[in-house]
Order: C-alpha cells, then sequence, then structure tokens
C-alpha cells in the first residue's frame, strides 16, 4: 500500500476524461509525477496544460494502448524520464454493443484491443519495472488498478462485446492479485467495476482507429447505444468520487473498487454467483432492477419500424 503520493509516480492511461483525469487531478494535488497517456489529442494536451499549471512534472504521450508497439516505447521513455512507476492505472477503455452474432471484426479487434489489451501491455510491461524496484528497496511500495467493469461481472445483454473484454480484465486482475503475493508484498493490485457513471465511453466511437470504415448500426446497436447513454448520462456518481475510491483503495490495498455499493447494484452479482454455486441457469442480469430488462426486451421484439 502507498500512504505518502509526494514524489511517487502514476502512469495513467485514459488520461484525457472520466476517472483518469481525475485520477490525475488527484495525483497532482498529492505532488506526484504524471504519465498522461491518452488516444485523443486534443482531451490529451487539455490534461496536460491542467497538471503542468497545478505543479505536477508531466509526460504526455498520444499512444494506442494497444499497440505493443507503441506501449514499449512508452515504457522505455517512463523508465528513462522517472524510474519505475508507482502507480498503474491500466484504465483506458471503449464501448461497443448489440447482440453478440451482429458484432463484425472489426468490431471485436477495436474492443478488445483497448479494453483487453491494453490491460495486458501495461500490466507485462510496468510489473517487472516495480518488481524490480521492490527488490532494490525494501520500503518501496507499488499499486497497479485495472478498470474493468459491472458488465464483467454480471454479463448484461445485448453488450456481448464489452462484457467479454470486462470479464477477461477481471479475472487477468485477480490473477495479478494471487501472482504478486507469491512473490512480494510491496505491490498491490485493485479492480475497479465501474457501474453508469458518466465517463465520455458512449461517445468512444469518435476514437475508432483511423481509416476502419465503420458500418451502419443493426438495431440492436442503435437500441443498446440509446438505452445505455440514458443510463449514463442519469447516473448520480461522477467520475471524481470514483477517483477518490481508487486513491482510498490503494491506501488500504483494497482489491475490489465498486463505483456504486447499493444493494441494487451488487445484488446482481450476488444472484449470479448463487446462481453457479447451485447450479441454476442464469437469471435476468437485471433482476434487482427488471425495468431495465424489460424495456430492452420490449424494443428488440417489437416490429421493426
Amino acid at each position: 500500500m502507498i500512504q505518502d503520493f509526494k514524489g511517487k509516480t502514476a502512469v495513467l492511461t485514459g488520461a484525457g476524461s472520466g476517472f483518469g483525469l481525475e485520477c490525475a487531478r488527484i495525483g497532482a494535488a498529492r505532488g506526484m509525477n504524471l504519465v498522461l497517456v491518452d488516444v485523443q489529442p486534443d482531451a490529451l494536451a487539455r490534461a496536460e496544460a491542467e497538471m503542468t499549471a497545478a505543479g505536477a512534472q508531466v509526460l504526455a504521450r498520444r499512444v494506442d494502448v494497444s499497440s505493443a508497439e507503441q506501449m514499449e516505447a512508452l515504457a522505455t521513455e517512463v523508465r528513462d524520464r522517472f524510474g519505475a512507476p508507482h502507480f498503474v492505472f491500466n484504465n483506458a477503455g471503449v464501448g461497443a454493443g448489440g447482440l453478440l452474432w451482429e458484432n463484425t471484426v472489426a468490431d471485436w479487434n477495436w474492443v478488445l484491443g483497448v479494453d483487453l489489451w491494453g490491460v495486458i501491455h501495461g500490466v507485462r510491461l510496468f510489473v517487472p519495472m516495480m518488481l524490480e524496484a521492490a527488490r532494490n528497496d525494501p520500503a518501496w511500495r507499488g499499486h497497479v488498478t485495472n478498470t474493468a467493469s459491472m458488465a464483467g461481472l454480471v454479463a448484461p445483454p445485448n453488450m456481448g462485446i464489452y462484457n467479454t473484454a470486462k470479464a477477461a480484465v477481471v479475472n487477468l486482475t485477480e490473477t495479478l492479485y494471487h501472482d504478486l503475493n507469491l512473490v512480494t508484498e510491496q505491490i498491490g493490485a485493485s479492480l475497479l467495476c465501474p457501474y453508469f457513471v458518466p465517463t465520455g465511453i458512449t461517445h468512444s466511437e469518435r476514437n475508432r482507429p483511423a481509416g476502419e470504415p465503420e458500418a451502419p448500426l443493426t438495431r440492436s446497436q442503435q437500441i443498446g447505444r440509446a438505452l445505455t447513454e440514458k443510463a449514463v448520462t442519469s447516473g448520480k456518481v461522477t467520475a471524481e468520487q470514483v477517483a477518490q475510491k481508487v486513491f482510498a483503495a490503494i491506501g488500504a490495498n483494497q482489491f475490489y473498487v465498486f463505483s456504486h455499493e447499493s444493494p441494487r447494484a451488487l445484488g446482481n452479482i450476488s444472484s449470479r454467483m448463487q446462481n453457479m454455486v447451485e447450479q441454476r441457469n442464469p437469471v435476468d442480469p437485471f433482476i434487482e432492477a427488471p425495468e431495465v430488462g424489460a424495456k430492452l426486451r420490449a424494443a428488440l421484439r417489437a416490429p421493426a419500424a
């Protein structure tokens, strides 16, 4: 666990908006060196200017986290500038929905590339640096936080491509926690699982790879996008509040970090786990909010206009 953040280094992907930007603001206020990573140049430039004005030492780089080559170049630059990072926030994410069989290969490559491979690259490149720093200094402490989603825990319908990526991040991060505990007590890990929080992810289509033709949205994708946009924009928990929880978890060495901790939110996880234990078929993943599933089902079964 990290108690004193002053002078420590944080690598933050998806730093131009949402949780990444809010964590950068907290890091700057606590005297951290900041490595800001984003694929959107205008958002990245604004974040860099804000954190520099706040007095932080900043390294800002436009990086596609799905690219092994770009992430390897970033890792080398981070080591050369700041040494091993103390906090790595593998947070960059994009979203796409619709019925599973309607997603294109391009959809799968894009979402898995950012949401899963971005985390993989962050772990494989920065954790060895952190372990080396820990071996060289018994007082050194580090932490890795990976952003998954409640979607990776409850598998809501019409979001299969996103669920798949986030479920993989859940498993990856739980394994990372156990693997780290095998070899060190100096580096912790956390799994961030947000519910519906306004972060800008519903507009992530703007960051699809350049030159890739975007296929027309299917009916299920149009419905899914509209329902998700409504749920996210009406969320009462802010990205700033979630970022505070991220930093609190680092200090407490807390693994599971949820944006929403109400019975309505966590009850969906409990019902899914209980179904597994009792070998029952999956039930409505919105069992604590049945009106959500009902609206989606009615919309998808209604005659096409």
